[in-house]
């Protein structure tokens, strides 16, 4: 029986930049924010063997290196299962936008995967999966308030944020997150030569401490003692304040804006656009190069995304995700 499976996105609430660590990534830390656009990933399970991907979007590699190839070549070995898989992806979601499309993708062939071969993965199955294929899959195992620490991987439910309305801005740019990652060490280096430090000193310079955010409010604001649908369980605390204005207070910001704006001005622009169109907060997601701004209602995000979209940006506004709504709507056609 053929599956649909609704594939997120998500945008980062602030994204810090760590050391770099042995296995060659960096340390991160950052709070993922679902949203409501999507992929449709299609799952069918037919006799024979192997895995067939189908996308009409020529950006969409179809062989081997695809995030949805390796989440299924992995879930039919962990399962022994026998069959052909044949997975479509409807896209929507910009290749290289900094949404975690590829990512999204991917969960979405392991949740459709399972329920085409009739079985379930244990929560540490899944994890185990999604950590091996890619930093960004595990936040999509738990959706709505994530924080993500390690790099990107080890993520905890935080207590969901209120609705927040959103525009997001998909410039016809893909920003390569390894090569965002290269320049983030060149200014390091660089930096770290023009002040006789090291790369930890310049970092910790360049950040005033690079893990003083989120501060221990922020974590403290994770999400009740009930485990999401994903089975991850959450961190604990009950504070009812506001995870947003924490964050706010604490100063939020991407990194990557650092060398990606330099990079592709014309990103620094969209964000500006974004501020004088009335957003309260306005950032990168991820590496990029997708653009989003936060507005104070609903009214206000669809006129300021009809105006950008006059002016020729690739605008549209949408909402953020709970995670109780990120798992109820995630089953569709």
């Amino acid at each position: 029986m053929s599956i649909a499976i609704r594939s997120f996105a998500k945008i980062n609430l602030g994204l810090k930049i760590g050391p770099l660590r042995a296995d060659g990534f960096h340390e991160l830390c950052t709070v993922y924010q679902t949203i409501a656009l999507h992929d449709l990933v299609q799952v069918d399970v037919q006799p024979g063997s192997g895995i067939e991907l189908q996308c009409a979007s020529p950006l969409v590699p179809l062989n081997q290196s695809n995030t949805c190839y390796k989440v299924a070549e992995r879930v039919m070995k962990a399962t022994q299962a026998q069959g052909k898989v044949l997975i479509e992806i409807r896209k929507n979601l910009p290749v290289q936008g900094g949404l975690g499309a590829a990512s999204s993708n991917g969960v979405a062939t392991l949740l459709g995967l399972e329920r085409a071969l009739g079985t379930q993965l244990s929560a540490e199955d899944r994890l185990r999966i999604a950590g091996e294929v890619g930093s960004d899959l595990p936040l999509f195992l738990v959706g709505g308030t994530v924080l993500g620490i390690g790099r990107g991987e080890e993520v905890h439910p935080l207590r969901d944020l209120p609705t927040m309305h959103l525009v997001v801005v998909t410039p016809p740019v893909g920003v390569s997150t390894p090569a965002a990652f290269a320049r983030w060490d060149e200014m390091v280096g660089r930096d770290a030569e023009l002040t006789g430090t090291d790369a930890a000193g310049t970092i910790n310079k360049l950040d005033q401490g690079i893990f003083d955010w989120p501060s221990e409010s922020i974590l403290s604001q994770a999400a009740p003692a009930s485990e999401p649908a994903s089975g991850v369980p959450a961190m604990g605390g009950d504070r009812a304040e506001t995870l947003l204005l924490d964050l706010v207070r604490a100063g939020i910001e991407n990194d990557f804006e650092r060398v990606v704006f330099p990079e592709y001005p014309e990103l620094r622009e969209v964000r500006r656009v974004l501020e004088r169109e009335g957003a309260r907060f306005a950032s990168l997601s991820g590496s990029g190069s997708a653009l989003y701004g936060l507005f104070a209602s609903s009214g206000e995000a669809q006129t300021a995304a009809a105006r950008m979209t006059t002016a020729g940006h690739a605008a549209v506004a949408t909402t953020s995700l709970t995670r109780d709504e990120y798992w109820n709507a995630m089953v569709g056609g």
